[in-house]
């Protein structure tokens, strides 16, 4: 029986969040896939939140509410995401953009 081989990988997985009012996922996403081609990127919808102003934002049946949360992940190496956090920096608010260290395995 062959044994299969783990590889592990250090990377850093980026938390970017944002509201749907804000009209900022879309691009993002394209800049994330198209100009960075980062090694993957998901977005969620959040169903309630709050931030800053404390004001909680949640979603009914009947809602089409523009303030709800989302937050756009993606991951790559360390020093790729460094230079794509400063360069989002300018456009994303302060205090939006989370980081931490991951292995990758495959």
């Amino acid at each position: 029986m062959s044994e299969t081989v783990l590889t592990q990988k250090s990377m850093t997985l980026v938390r970017i969040y944002c509201t749907e009012g804000e009209g900022r996922m879309r691009k993002l996403l394209k800049l994330l896939h198209d100009v960075e081609k980062v090694r993957g990127v998901t977005v969620f919808r959040g169903v309630a939140g709050f931030g800053a102003s404390g004001r909680i934002h949640t979603a009914g049946l009947v809602d089409l509410a523009l303030e709800l949360p989302l937050v756009l992940e993606f991951f790559d190496e360390r020093d790729k995401v460094e230079r794509i956090i400063a360069d989002l920096s300018a456009s994303v608010k302060p205090g939006h953009i989370v980081s931490w260290p991951i292995t990758v395995h495959g």
